[in-house]
Protein backbone atom coordinates (compact mmCIF):
# COMPACT_ATOMS: atom_id res chain seq x y z
CA UNK A 1 0.00 0.00 0.00
CA UNK A 2 1.26 3.45 -0.88
CA UNK A 3 0.68 6.04 1.86
CA UNK A 4 0.30 9.69 0.91
CA UNK A 5 -0.66 13.02 2.44
CA UNK A 6 -3.75 14.31 0.66
CA UNK A 7 -4.35 17.93 -0.26
CA UNK A 8 -8.06 18.71 0.23
CA UNK A 9 -8.10 20.54 -3.11
CA UNK A 10 -7.36 17.42 -5.16
CA UNK A 11 -9.27 14.49 -6.63
CA UNK A 12 -7.81 12.20 -3.96
CA UNK A 13 -9.68 14.20 -1.32
CA UNK A 14 -12.98 13.27 -2.98
CA UNK A 15 -11.99 9.61 -2.68
CA UNK A 16 -11.19 10.15 1.02
CA UNK A 17 -14.57 11.86 1.46
CA UNK A 18 -16.33 8.95 -0.28
CA UNK A 19 -14.57 6.39 1.95
CA UNK A 20 -15.47 8.28 5.13
CA UNK A 21 -19.07 8.62 3.94
CA UNK A 22 -19.35 4.90 3.09
CA UNK A 23 -17.68 3.47 6.20
CA UNK A 24 -18.21 6.06 8.93
CA UNK A 25 -21.52 7.77 8.18
CA UNK A 26 -23.87 5.74 5.93
CA UNK A 27 -24.08 2.81 8.40
CA UNK A 28 -25.32 5.31 11.00
CA UNK A 29 -27.89 6.85 8.66
CA UNK A 30 -25.83 10.05 8.54
CA UNK A 31 -23.93 12.03 5.92
CA UNK A 32 -20.79 14.14 5.97
CA UNK A 33 -22.72 16.59 3.80
CA UNK A 34 -24.53 17.65 6.99
CA UNK A 35 -21.33 18.22 8.99
CA UNK A 36 -18.83 21.03 9.41
CA UNK A 37 -15.82 19.87 7.37
CA UNK A 38 -13.69 22.97 7.93
CA UNK A 39 -11.05 20.96 9.83
CA UNK A 40 -10.48 18.93 6.67
CA UNK A 41 -8.68 21.99 5.30
CA UNK A 42 -6.36 22.42 8.29
CA UNK A 43 -5.76 18.84 9.43
CA UNK A 44 -3.26 16.48 7.86
CA UNK A 45 -5.15 13.96 5.74
CA UNK A 46 -3.40 10.64 5.14
CA UNK A 47 -4.56 7.96 2.74
CA UNK A 48 -3.55 4.45 1.82
CA UNK A 49 -3.70 3.72 -1.90
CA UNK A 50 -3.96 0.41 -3.71
CA UNK A 51 -3.58 0.71 -7.48
CA UNK A 52 -3.94 4.48 -7.14
CA UNK A 53 -7.30 4.28 -5.34
CA UNK A 54 -7.93 5.37 -1.73
CA UNK A 55 -8.74 2.33 0.42
CA UNK A 56 -7.85 3.68 3.88
CA UNK A 57 -7.70 7.12 5.46
CA UNK A 58 -7.26 9.08 8.64
CA UNK A 59 -6.75 12.66 9.74
CA UNK A 60 -4.38 14.22 12.23
CA UNK A 61 -5.63 17.22 14.17
CA UNK A 62 -3.20 19.19 16.37
CA UNK A 63 -4.47 19.64 19.93
CA UNK A 64 -1.33 21.18 21.45
CA UNK A 65 2.39 21.40 20.75
CA UNK A 66 2.77 17.87 22.15
CA UNK A 67 -0.53 16.17 21.31
CA UNK A 68 -2.19 15.28 18.04
CA UNK A 69 -5.59 13.65 17.58
CA UNK A 70 -6.12 10.81 15.13
CA UNK A 71 -9.64 11.08 13.71
CA UNK A 72 -11.83 9.80 10.87
CA UNK A 73 -9.93 6.50 10.53
CA UNK A 74 -11.55 4.28 7.91
CA UNK A 75 -10.78 1.25 5.76
CA UNK A 76 -13.24 -0.13 3.24
CA UNK A 77 -15.12 -3.04 4.84
CA UNK A 78 -14.05 -5.60 2.24
CA UNK A 79 -10.37 -4.80 2.93
CA UNK A 80 -10.49 -4.80 6.73
CA UNK A 81 -8.39 -7.40 8.53
CA UNK A 82 -5.52 -7.22 6.01
CA UNK A 83 -3.28 -4.90 8.04
CA UNK A 84 -3.96 -1.79 5.97
CA UNK A 85 -5.30 0.19 8.92
CA UNK A 86 -2.38 -0.89 11.09
CA UNK A 87 0.06 0.22 8.38
CA UNK A 88 -1.65 3.60 8.00
CA UNK A 89 -1.78 4.27 11.76
CA UNK A 90 1.92 3.36 12.07
CA UNK A 91 2.73 5.82 9.27
CA UNK A 92 0.64 8.50 11.03
CA UNK A 93 2.54 7.88 14.27
CA UNK A 94 5.87 8.27 12.44
CA UNK A 95 4.69 11.50 10.80
CA UNK A 96 3.45 12.84 14.13
CA UNK A 97 6.78 12.00 15.78
CA UNK A 98 8.67 13.65 12.92
CA UNK A 99 6.59 16.79 13.53
CA UNK A 100 7.50 16.82 17.22
CA UNK A 101 4.35 15.35 18.77
CA UNK A 102 4.83 13.06 21.77
CA UNK A 103 1.26 11.82 22.27
CA UNK A 104 -1.51 10.61 19.97
CA UNK A 105 -5.10 10.69 21.20
CA UNK A 106 -8.28 9.42 19.55
CA UNK A 107 -11.93 8.60 20.08
CA UNK A 108 -12.37 4.91 19.29
CA UNK A 109 -15.69 3.40 18.42
CA UNK A 110 -16.45 0.50 20.76
CA UNK A 111 -16.05 -1.93 17.85
CA UNK A 112 -12.51 -0.64 17.19
CA UNK A 113 -11.20 -0.93 20.76
CA UNK A 114 -9.38 -4.20 20.09
CA UNK A 115 -7.65 -2.77 17.03
CA UNK A 116 -6.27 0.24 18.91
CA UNK A 117 -5.38 -1.80 22.01
CA UNK A 118 -3.35 -4.10 19.76
CA UNK A 119 -1.38 -1.02 18.69
CA UNK A 120 -0.68 -0.08 22.34
CA UNK A 121 -3.32 2.60 22.78
CA UNK A 122 -4.79 2.85 26.28
CA UNK A 123 -8.36 3.71 27.25
CA UNK A 124 -8.54 6.90 29.32
CA UNK A 125 -11.94 7.54 30.84
CA UNK A 126 -15.40 6.15 30.58
CA UNK A 127 -17.51 5.29 27.56
CA UNK A 128 -19.25 8.25 25.91
CA UNK A 129 -21.54 8.75 22.92
CA UNK A 130 -20.30 10.39 19.74
CA UNK A 131 -22.32 10.41 16.50
CA UNK A 132 -24.88 8.43 18.50
CA UNK A 133 -22.69 5.38 19.23
CA UNK A 134 -20.35 4.29 22.06
CA UNK A 135 -16.78 5.62 21.96
CA UNK A 136 -13.77 5.62 24.25
CA UNK A 137 -10.99 8.19 24.57
CA UNK A 138 -7.64 6.51 24.00
CA UNK A 139 -4.05 7.67 23.94
CA UNK A 140 -0.53 6.51 23.20
CA UNK A 141 2.81 8.03 24.05
CA UNK A 142 4.82 8.19 20.83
Amino acid sequence: MEIVVVDPHTDLYQQVFDLREEVLRKPLGMSLLNEDLSRDYTDTIMAGLLDGKVVACLMLHPKSAETVQLRQMAVYDHLQGRGLGRELVAAAERLATDRGYTKMILHARQVALGFYKSMNYTVVGDEFAEVGIPHYAMEKVL
